[in-house]
C-alpha cells in the first residue's frame, strides 16, 4: 500500500511538470459546466503513461491496477482521472478477468465528472477490453438504470465501436433491437449529455441500419431533442437529412 502512495506521487508529479496555466485555459472551452482541470492535454497523458511504464516494466498487470484505482481515489483533478483509466491500457486485452467490467461501472459512477472521461474509458480502455471478450458487449445495457448519469451516457458511449466490428476472423454486429431499446430507455433523460449520446449511438448505427434509424427518429421525434436528432442524421443523405429536421 505504501509502495502505491509513491507511485501515485510520481504520477501526479509527472503531471504537473508537464501542465500549464495556458492549456487550462484551452480545455476549459469545452466543459461549459466547470471542470477541475490541471492543464495537461492528451498527448502528456500520453507520454507520461509511457514513461511510466517504461521507468517500471517489472509492475504486473494487478499492480498498475492497484495503482490505477489509488490514483483514482486520490484524484483531485480531471486529468489525473484519465491518465488512471489509460494507466491500464496496455493490459486489458491480455489480463484481467471478466469482473474488471464491474470496476469498469463503479469507475463511472464515481470517479466520472465531465463527457470526456466517460467517452475517454469507453473507447479506449473499456473498448480495448471487450475487443477480446464480446461476450461481455450486451452486458453493458444494464448502465442505461444507473442513477448517475455519466454511466447513463456510457452504456450508449461503449457500443458505438460495436455497431459492426471486425474481431478476428469474424464480424461483431450489435443486435439493433437492443441499441433502440437503449435509446427508448432514455428519450426522456433530463441529461444533454445522455441525449448527445443517443444521437452519437443513432449516428453510427445509421451507417448500417439507415432506414431502421430513420424510421425510429419519424417515431420518436416528438420526444427527442432538435440536438440529438442532428447528431443522429450527420452522415445520412442531404434529403433524408434535410426531411428529418423538418419534424423538429
Amino acid at each position: 500500500m505504501i509502495e502505491n502512495e509513491s507511485y501515485v506521487q510520481e504520477l501526479k508529479t509527472s503531471l504537473a511538470k508537464v501542465s500549464s496555466p495556458l492549456k487550462a485555459k484551452a480545455s476549459e472551452r469545452y466543459f461549459p459546466s466547470g471542470i477541475n482541470c490541471l492543464g495537461v492535454n492528451a498527448s502528456d497523458i500520453k507520454s507520461v503513461i509511457t514513461n511510466f511504464h517504461k521507468l517500471h516494466n517489472e509492475l504486473t498487470a494487478n499492480q498498475v491496477l492497484f495503482i490505477s484505482e489509488s490514483l483514482l481515489y486520490k484524484a483531485q483533478y480531471s486529468e489525473e482521472v484519465m491518465l488512471a483509466f489509460g494507466l491500464i491500457n496496455k493490459f486489458v486485452k491480455k489480463y484481467y478477468n471478466d469482473d474488471l467490467l464491474l470496476r469498469f461501472e463503479f469507475w463511472l459512477e464515481n470517479y466520472a465528472s465531465n463527457w470526456s472521461l466517460v467517452d475517454d474509458l469507453c473507447i479506449k480502455t473499456i473498448y480495448q477490453f471487450l475487443l477480446t471478450r464480446p461476450h461481455l458487449i450486451e452486458q453493458t445495457q444494464h448502465w442505461v438504470y444507473s442513477e448517475v448519469s455519466w454511466c447513463r451516457r456510457a452504456s450508449n458511449v461503449v457500443w458505438v465501436k460495436f455497431i459492426n466490428r471486425k474481431i478476428g476472423k469474424s464480424t461483431y454486429c450489435l443486435d439493433k433491437k437492443l441499441i433502440f431499446k437503449n435509446c427508448d430507455t432514455l428519450l426522456n433523460d433530463p441529461d444533454e449529455y445522455v441525449q448527445k449520446s443517443i444521437g452519437w449511438l443513432l449516428k453510427v448505427t445509421s451507417v448500417h441500419h439507415e432506414k431502421d434509424v430513420a424510421t425510429y427518429i419519424e417515431s420518436n421525434y416528438k420526444r427527442m431533442t432538435r440536438a440529438t436528432i442532428r447528431y443522429a442524421i450527420e452522415k445520412m443523405p442531404a434529403g433524408i437529412r434535410k426531411r428529418l429536421l423538418l419534424l423538429s
